[in-house]
C-alpha cells in the first residue's frame, strides 16, 4: 500500500507554487536570499503583494524566513525546491520548442 500521506503533502506544495508570482519569487531566492524591499524591487509588485506570497511559502515549508535588525530575509528551505521547478520549466520549455517545430513544419507543408 502506498502512503496517501506523502502524496496529501506533495500535492499542498504543488498548490503552494502553483502561481506565475511564486514561482518567480522562488527564481528570485534561487542565488541567495533577499529581503522582502529587493524582492518588491526585483519584481515590481506591492509590498504587500510580495508579503502574502512569502507568508504563504513559509508557512508550507517552501522557504524559511531570519530577522536581521529591521530586516527579514527570505530564503528556499530546501534546493530541491529549485530544482523541481526547474526541472518543470526545462521540460516546458521542450515542449513549446516542439510546438515551435511542428508549427513551422505546418507553414511549410501549407
Amino acid at each position: 500500500m502506498r502512503n496517501k500521506t506523502i502524496f496529501e503533502m506533495q500535492a499542498e506544495v504543488c498548490k503552494t507554487i502553483a502561481n506565475p508570482k511564486r514561482l518567480e519569487i522562488i527564481h528570485c531566492l534561487k542565488e541567495g536570499e533577499k529581503t522582502v524591499s529587493e524582492l518588491v524591487e526585483i519584481l515590481g509588485v506591492p509590498k504587500a503583494n510580495v508579503s502574502q506570497h512569502l507568508a504563504v511559502m513559509r508557512t508550507k515549508g517552501v522557504l524559511v524566513n531570519r530577522r536581521d535588525g529591521v530586516n527579514i530575509y527570505y530564503s528556499i528551505s530546501n534546493p530541491k525546491v529549485v530544482q523541481a521547478c526547474t526541472l518543470m520549466k526545462d521540460v516546458l520549455t521542450e515542449q513549446m520548442r516542439e510546438r515551435s517545430k511542428l508549427l513551422a513544419g505546418e507553414k511549410v507543408a501549407s
